[in-house]
């Protein structure tokens, strides 16, 4: 039967094919995502052969050998991390992140490392030129003769390079610039991203080829292209910082074969970029000294504590409405414990403007953080520092009480490892720490306990 070309609409955001254009998606409920695209039916699949059958049967799980599933690090500890303990074969890993933020620089050292170690390696670039990477490669060092180049935006001839040569590892830059020769649109839309991604994830599970893709992202941050892509990939990873910044965080969004909370800290150098062991040292580093307003909490990253410095900043409005901003930590989640303050600890904070900011770049979400950020709005109200050596972590309730949080154990050990000498923790968790020793530990059972301290 010959190939009827027609037309179809699809949303950009999940994915959903439409008949007709409308100004709603009903899967996803996103309005004005849905596209235009031309559309190939006919008897065969997209790969154009013909669809068969499959042969495989059901097996018993105690059959099924767990070695399957090995790992093999790449030898950059911040990466395997981030992937749950290294990559895993058979795996399709997408990295998303800003242009410039360093996705290729990073991909291009785990290709290094790898080939180093006698992994078979191919690079498949639709971006840069051979020369380009070239360039690139001589910046960060010297490669094996395990590391081969390619330069090909065609899926269906790199499917057939990818099986000739059988590599260990594929990375594939980028996958808003490869296509599909039986699908009639364009690269980067919609339906050859989807279809892209679906050629590569069977290329991965029926070779055993890990393959590693970079994508770019939109203006609010999330992975170019439909929401379907996330879904069908085995790890999905953001690359994130300031491009004027010097510091890049690796962070995990789903991981089918670890923890989606771990997150990877690195130093972007002439050279490429370098590991950062350990992320408290630089992120509480510059603190002043004796300034009001100022105070180090402790957060979990999966299962790494890590210290940063919590800065507030309280002082008299000039219009009617106050003015509030939130950096690095959600803004509702501030405006409520500004609430919390003013209710319990009768301070008229509603008068005043209040600033809060992380330092460092990052972006918690963990209510362990509400004491730290109560203590130094408290600390630049009453105009009194806190102690340069206390760290504070504790959830805050509405009712002012200070609320136990997980982990608390590995958290003080963290903060006692880089020099505190004194710790504030919720009472509930108190019990917890009676076995550290060279640190002295407070717990509050409310906020007003905590603020007594800053006196």
């Amino acid at each position: 039967m010959a190939k009827k070309a027609q037309s179809a609409f699809f949303c950009q955001e999940c994915g959903y094919e439409s008949s007709k254009w409308m100004g709603q998606c009903p899967a996803c409920h996103a309005w004005n995502t849905f596209v235009e695209e031309r559309v190939v039916t006919g008897t065969k699949s997209a790969s154009g052969k013909s669809v068969t059958a499959s042969a495989n049967q059901p097996v018993l799980l105690k059959d099924i050998s767990a070695d399957t599933a090995q790992r093999f690090t790449t030898g950059i500890d911040e990466f395997d991390r981030v992937l749950g303990g290294g990559i895993v074969p058979g795996s399709l890993v997408l990295v998303g992140g800003d242009p410039g933020i360093g996705k290729s620089t990073l991909l291009l050292q785990v290709c290094q490392k790898l080939s180093a170690s006698g992994n078979q390696v191919l690079y498949v670039s639709g971006e840069e030129s051979l020369q380009q990477i070239r360039m690139r490669a001589d910046r960060i060092g010297s490669f094996g003769d395990n590391f081969k180049l390619l330069c090909e935006v065609n899926l269906n001839l790199i499917s057939e390079v990818v099986r000739k040569e059988r590599p260990t590892v594929c990375v594939i830059d980028s996958i808003q610039t490869m296509f599909n020769e039986d699908i009639t649109a364009a690269p980067g839309s919609v339906s050859q991203v989807r279809e892209s991604t679906n050629t590569l994830m069977q290329l991965a599970k029926f070779e055993n080829i890990a393959i590693l893709i970079v994508g770019h992202v939109t203006k609010e941050g999330t992975v170019a292209g439909p929401r379907v892509l996330e879904h069908m990939v085995d790890t999905v990873l953001y690359f994130e910082g300031d491009k004027q910044d010097i510091y890049r965080i690796l962070r995990g969004v789903k991981n089918r074969f670890g923890s989606t909370n771990e997150i990877g800290v690195f130093e972007m150098e002439e050279k490429g970029l370098r590991e950062v062991l350990n992320p408290s040292e630089f992120l509480i580093e510059g603190r002043p000294e004796n300034a009001a307003g100022s105070v180090v909490t402790c957060c979990m990253e999966g299962s790494r504590p890590i210290l940063m410095e919590v800065q507030a900043l309280v002082c008299d409005t000039n219009f009617q409405i106050p003015r509030r901003q939130a950096t690095g930590c959600d803004f509702n989640r501030m405006n409520l414990l500004i609430a919390v303050i003013e209710k319990k600890m009768r301070m008229p904070l509603g008068r005043e403007d209040a600033y809060v900011n992380f330092a460092g770049g990052m972006k918690v979400t963990e209510p362990s953080t509400d004491l730290a950020i109560v203590m130094a709005l408290a600390s630049s109200y009453k105009n009194k520092p806190i102690d340069e050596r206390m760290a504070v972590f504790g959830e805050v309730g509405l009712s002012g009480e200070v609320r136990g949080v997980a982990l608390t154990k590995q958290r003080v050990s963290e903060i006692k490892k880089l020099g505190f000498t004194s710790c504030v923790v919720p009472f509930a968790n108190l019990k917890q720490t009676e076995d550290i020793k060279g640190i002295k530990i407070y717990g509050v059972k409310n906020i007003a306990d905590a603020i007594s301290l800053i006196e």
